[in-house]
């Protein structure tokens, strides 16, 4: 594996490799690898003979009040599992080789990143449409993959990409989950051990909602709202936003119909760590 911190080597290596019609991968991360991330990896290697990672805690798309500073950043230990994992290149820069100081442009996604995240986040999807652009630049690969946990980030950057005719296929790897049904984050280790019991139910959420639809039932609206109820009768769980939405809009959805795609969404905040998690499902 070849650690590449320079955007304009990595850039230079990108167009070498698409010279010599190698087909490239790339996952983004922004390290404290987990399973999850090895997951997306997994799924790139079946597809491509060449696998780039890029490692970057992107400040773009942090607020003001968030975790940048204390995000885990272990770098010796990711390039361990990276390299372990045949990645080919990683890449890994400093935020002042990506936004030099004469950088001044940003992405506005539009209406889809300004509902859940996006209000409960003003600019982060701004901030990561800017960085995935960016990367996708300078790593120039045939296609990306990221994880469907981050739901709808993945709609964001479909939506751009798709918007921008940035001719890079955006692929969304299954949710990996620990053995209680918690969805694998970077964040779960700020968890308390009770907090981390407590935690749990966000998959049972999940569990109640997905029974009450394979039964037949199609009121989104009152399946969210005794959802919502389940997760707060934890004495730790409060959450941000708990409802169904269309797939690829993100547009509240009171009412299932068939032939339409659906995601229940959900941020709930345990002690002081916001988890998120959601489950997709086709109305048939």
């Amino acid at each position: 594996m070849q650690i590449i911190t320079d955007p304009a080597e990595m850039q230079a290596t990108a167009e070498k490799m698409r010279l010599q019609h190698q087909f490239t991968g790339v996952v983004m991360t922004m390290g404290a690898l987990h399973e999850g991330h090895l997951n997306l990896v997994r799924m790139a290697r079946e597809k491509a003979g060449t696998v780039i990672m890029t490692i970057f805690v992107n400040p773009k798309q942090f607020g003001p009040n968030e975790d940048f500073h204390r995000y885990p950043r272990p770098f010796e230990q990711d390039a361990a599992l990276a390299r372990s994992a045949g990645i080919d290149y990683l890449f890994a820069p400093q935020a002042e080789l990506v936004y030099p100081e004469a950088c001044t442009t940003t992405i506005d996604p539009g209406p889809i990143a300004t509902r859940f995240e996006g209000a409960c986040r003003p600019g982060h999807f701004s901030g990561v449409a800017t960085v995935v652009v960016k990367l996708l630049g300078i790593t120039r690969p045939h296609f990306a993959v990221f994880g469907e946990k981050d739901a709808q980030q993945l709609a964001v950057i479909r939506r751009v990409v798709a918007d921008l005719n940035i001719g890079v296929s955006i692929l969304g790897a299954p949710i990996t989950r620990e053995r209680d049904g918690l969805a694998t984050s970077s964040r779960n280790i700020y968890l308390s051990s009770d907090e981390r019991q407590q935690a749990s139910v966000l998959y049972r959420a999940i569990l109640h909602a997905e029974e009450a639809v394979t039964s037949g039932r199609r009121d989104l609206e009152t399946i969210a709202a005794e959802t919502e109820t389940l997760i707060r009768a934890e004495p730790d769980a409060v959450p941000d936003y708990l409802c169904f939405v269309n797939d690829s809009t993100f547009e509240t959805s009171s009412l299932a119909t068939p032939g339409n795609a659906y995601r229940l969404v959900m941020a709930v905040q345990i002690g002081t760590t916001r988890l998120i998690d959601n489950w997709r499902f086709e109305c048939r």
